[in-house]
């Protein structure tokens, strides 16, 4: 139970000036509260998150109402990955509410108030950092809110300010027998000045933080009552679905859409700068009418080569000199001179998203046309505010988002363009604002639409001394960057280099002593977006692996060789050791067609470790067991970084096993989850999760699961049968026999 700081001033009369800034929340008895940083210098600490000098200034964080409900305002989207419970957890403890009390609503849109702190002026979620730029921001806000509650029951009870403790959402002043609920007291404290720095728990005073508490979505997800995206109905509201082209760059040539009219339910349809629009009562009346359409698409811009005609051409690039991303020494005259030199290749393949509500948003127009709402799994709202507005031809705050529940990303709710927000709101354009519209992909449109993790090709060649170590490196990474032609080009992109492309790699923690690497931006004309946890995707597996070749070729554990490499990296070398130990790594048993494979990676500040267990041979892969061990500072909610680990290790395995989106003369050919095929259970792992004890700021862990699945599953198999699987996903084909 909090100690309240001696104030610093005497308790005084509630300021009647206050209530022109707290408006009609005083009134009702409620607390806004909240803090931001100036958005003319956000806090970028090179390691990360050490955002503990923000400056205080009221916003929008919490609102307690006279029934004692305590309102977190969450400004990220949560997508299933619980960080509206984390987010109201770091708040409530600092405020010392009864989590029982505790409710969470969605901000708008509001840069001013809600920026993401880590990246900026923008409200937006990503790059895991909705508890790391919240941490004590959130704080903060809990903190202040609780201060102002106890000085307004000092003055009403007239007593000291130190006398009094709050415990549970209850006010008490022992002394006098004297105590008042957070709802009794709200609309006198929301008249008080807000105090610029409140003082902070210390860690051993915390109540929630750090425990297992009950995540505040799980009642409403389970009995359906949670509102997603999909399921937004308005009056009047039509159905559209599109006709996209069947190549990326092709456009409408000619439109036949007599038949499409004549489909019961159809009201409109409209030719869009993405294709043609079906808009209908319903959304089965909408998807007849467009396989009805008669379209002639016009090829001549469209990207159509197959995939292995682009991996062709990456393989022929990658010959070439590239853009230096970092470089030490001089690595060739390191190979030259080494015992063993070692050279891999590794591919990766485009990867859709293939989250489980498809992407969706409703527009609604006002009455007299000139502003509207926008209901949607809102990711990026400073952005998606901005192009809806453009396309309708009004200032932004004549759009209101309405952010929902969102039933998976992986990123693709974020685009730089704000794509299927655009595309909704030149449908609504087109019909003539005239009614709600809710633009549904279906599961195809939702496959076939790009925006894929990009193809990626490396090629690493290093040399190793007598004893093992590493006397040079070369690493040459081929991919369409993400970042160039969006609009954070200027923030992302240094000498044509696209950090995203190459983060996890050219920065390295193994302690290499020369080292060269060098980057090639592929221009195929296919969409590419970040696919959870962006570049790590493809360069844990090419680093993870490609050391485990050296320590192989070296005849020094896998475990130990890392270690003498990261000596500069402790908490990376902690992890490692830890799940290692886990694992039973020393004690393994070496057995032909089952063996245990390791990998450690940083990614988003935050530092993972996995041991895969593994059974492989006559062409198959089953994985039994992982065991993983993680650093992401303080542990906010342990139950929620546990489900975060293991729903990495789900989402991520069918990629390693079979998954990949594959171009035909330039049309997708996995349209739907028959081909895209998701985990089953049955191939689902055992999963231990083994959380590192930190007082460190907190991290993000809804991305860093995934980079070390991979390399941990390929060397696990090395291990099992002696063959090296590098490329993703698997070659089992080269299992057959072993």
């Amino acid at each position: 139970m909090l100690k309240p700081a001696r104030p610093t001033s005497p308790v005084r009369e509630p300021a009647p000036s206050r209530r022109a800034f707290l408006g009609g929340a005083a009134a009702a008895g409620a607390i806004l509260v909240g803090f931001r940083l100036d958005p003319a210098g956000p806090a970028r600490a090179a390691g990360g998150h050490d955002l503990s000098k923000v400056p205080a200034a009221p916003n929008a964080f919490v609102r307690i109402a006279a029934d004692d409900t305590v309102t977190v305002i969450v400004k990220h989207l949560d997508m299933g990955q619980g960080n509206t419970t984390g987010l109201a957890t770091i708040l409530a403890d600092e405020l010392d509410a009864d989590w029982a009390t505790v409710r969470t609503e969605f901000a708008p849109a509001d840069a001013a108030l809600y920026n993401n702190l880590l990246m900026g002026p923008v409200q937006g979620t990503g790059g895991s950092t909705a508890i790391a730029n919240s941490w004590f921001q959130l704080r903060k806000a809990g903190a202040a809110a609780r201060e102002m509650l106890v000085a307004a029951a000092a003055y009403q009870w007239k007593v000291p300010v130190a006398e009094i403790t709050v415990e549970k959402g209850v006010v008490r002043h022992a002394p006098s027998n004297r105590q008042a609920r957070f709802g009794e007291l709200a609309a006198s404290a929301a008249t008080l000045p807000v105090p610029q720095e409140p003082r902070l728990k210390d860690p051993s005073q915390w109540r929630l933080i750090g425990t297992k508490v009950p995540r505040l979505d799980s009642v409403a997800k389970t009995n359906g009552s949670a509102v997603y995206s999909l399921d937004i109905r308005r009056p009047g509201q039509l159905t559209a679905v599109v006709a996209h082209a069947p190549r990326f760059g092709s456009v409408v040539k000619s439109l036949d859409d007599t038949a499409a009219r004549a489909v019961k339910g159809v009201v409109d349809v409209l030719r869009i700068p993405t294709g043609v629009a079906v808009v209908a009562k319903d959304t089965w009346a909408a998807m007849k009418g467009r396989e009805a359409l008669k379209i002639t698409w016009d090829d001549g811009a469209a990207e159509s080569r197959s995939s292995d005609a682009i991996l062709a051409e990456y393989r022929e690039t990658a010959k070439r000199p590239g853009l230096v991303a970092s470089e030490r020494g001089d690595p060739d005259a390191g190979i030259e001179a080494a015992a063993k030199v070692v050279e891999a290749e590794f591919s990766f393949p485009y990867l859709a998203h293939a989250a489980m509500e498809p992407l969706n948003a409703t527009i609604e127009p006002a009455a007299d046309g000139k502003s509207f709402d926008v209901f949607a799994g809102c990711q990026l709202q400073t952005v998606e505010q901005a192009v809806v507005a453009a396309v309708l031809g009004v200032t932004t705050d004549k759009v209101r988002l309405h952010t929902q529940w969102a039933g998976g990303s992986f990123g693709r709710r974020a685009t730089p363009t704000a794509d299927y927000f655009a595309e909704a709101a030149s449908i609504v354009k087109a019909h003539g604002a005239k009614a709600p519209v809710h633009l549904v992909w279906t599961r195809e449109d939702d496959m076939a639409g790009g925006f894929y993790r990009p193809t990626v090709l490396h090629k690493v060649r290093a040399g190793i001394d007598a004893k093992g170590a590493i006397t040079g490196w070369r690493h040459v990474i081929v991919g369409k960057s993400i970042m160039i032609g969006s609009p954070f080009e200027a923030m992302i992109v240094k000498n044509g280099i696209d950090g995203t492309t190459v983060e996890g790699a050219s920065d390295t923690p193994y302690a290499l002593p020369a080292y060269r690497f060098e980057v090639h931006n592929g221009r195929e004309g296919v969409p590419v977006l970040w696919w959870r946890s962006v570049g790590h995707t493809h360069t844990a597996q090419a680093m993870e692996v490609f050391v485990d070749e050296l320590a192989h070729a070296a005849g020094v554990d896998p475990v130990a060789y890392r270690l003498s490499l990261l000596a500069s990296a402790p908490r990376l070398s902690a992890v490692l050791k830890l799940a290692a130990d886990k694992a039973g790594w020393a004690d393994r048993k070496k057995e032909k067609g089952n063996g245990l494979g390791v990998a450690a990676h940083e990614s988003f500040g935050s530092y993972v470790a996995m041991v895969a267990d593994v059974t492989a041979g006559d062409g198959k892969v089953k994985v039994n067991r992982i065991v993983a061990a993680v650093d992401v500072g303080v542990a906010v909610n342990p139950d929620v970084i546990r489900a975060q680990v293991e729903g990495a290790v789900g989402f991520a395995l069918s990629s390693v096993l079979r998954n990949r989106i594959t171009l035909k003369d330039g049309v997708v050919q996995e349209k739907n989850f028959d081909a895209y095929e998701p985990t089953r259970m049955s191939e689902m792992p055992v999963v231990e999760v083994h959380i590192m004890p930190s007082q460190t700021a907190p991290t993000g862990i809804g991305e860093p699961g995934v980079p070390v699945l991979a390399p941990a599953i390929s060397n696990a198999v090395f291990a099992a049968t002696g063959v090296r699987l590098r490329s993703l996903p698997l070659d089992m084909s080269a299992l057959h026999g072993v």
